[in-house]
């Protein structure tokens, strides 16, 4: 299998994009993120992805596994691959994944980069029956998996960055302020009380809804936090148990490599929809 490495993967976001590049260990060797541009047409697209390799001294893929929950933006890419890399991209989707379970009302509907995770968090069970990814994007979702690829459901919530853009907006003498944790919760000045406010207030409400989670399943659950905001609240939510930013990039090679007749050259490295 050694012609389809390097492997991109690709997950677009509404916010941005990140994208990576995986050899034959099915190890990450290098990734990006980029702003998601809706404007962009797929020769644009080519000419970004052949600006990141040749920055990068990667080599040009010869596969690809994209997730999208911008649906202009997937498509794109995929043409962009397939015109100018000729690589015809897996594009995620729970139909085009018969060994996992998606446990909802409308199996279809969930996002392709939540499928993702699922194949992501599969290296932090151990001897737990569940995980929950908490991935913190324009709104935070929370995935509630369990063993043997099931996707059991999960909790969609405003994003913080979204919750201090609507803040602004509606009081227009506040002042916009960096998402960083103060250095204490109450707040002496208008600044530290905004930032007590929007990140000791989110991972409190991070916390509460992973507390509610767990006590709805009947076993443990480990809980692993990923995407941008991550690195703001790391240290401030009790209820996490790890933090890993490539978790979704990782869950897509490792959802490439599950698929029949798909080998690699070792085990995986340790390192708008529902």
């Amino acid at each position: 299998m050694a012609v389809s490495f390097p492997l991109l993967a690709v997950d677009i976001g509404n916010t941005s994009t990140v994208l990576g590049l995986a050899d034959a260990d099915l190890s990450l060797t290098h990734s990006w993120r980029v702003r998601t541009n809706r404007e962009m047409l797929p020769d644009d697209l080519a000419l970004q992805l052949h600006g990141l390799f040749a920055l990068a001294g990667a080599g040009v893929p010869r596969a690809a596994v994209l997730s999208s929950v911008a649906p202009p933006v997937g498509q794109n890419y995929a043409l962009a691959l397939r015109r100018h890399f000729r690589v015809e991209a897996l594009e995620v989707s729970a139909e085009a994944l018969p060994d996992v379970t998606v446990d909802l009302d409308q199996p279809g509907s969930v996002g392709a980069d939540r499928l993702a995770n699922l194949f992501g968090v599969e290296r932090y069970l151990g001897a737990h029956e569940y995980g929950v990814v908490v991935d913190f994007g324009t709104s935070t979702n929370f995935d509630v998996i369990g063993r043997g690829r099931r996707f059991l459901g999960g909790v969609l919530a405003t994003g913080a960055q979204v919750s201090a853009d609507a803040l602004f907006a509606r009081a227009a003498k506040l002042p916009r302020i960096t998402l960083q944790a103060p250095a204490s919760a109450i707040g002496k000045n208008t600044t530290h009380a905004l930032q007590s406010g929007l990140v000791f207030g989110y991972a409190e409400m991070v916390d509460g809804l992973l507390r509610r989670i767990r006590a709805e399943l009947p076993g443990d659950a480990v809980a692993v936090a990923t995407g941008g905001f991550a690195r703001t609240v790391e240290g401030l939510c009790r209820e996490i148990d790890h933090y890993d930013e490539t978790l979704t990039l990782r869950g897509l090679v490792e959802l490439w490599a599950s698929r029949p007749g798909v080998a690699a050259a070792g085990p995986p490295s340790s390192a708008g929809t529902f």
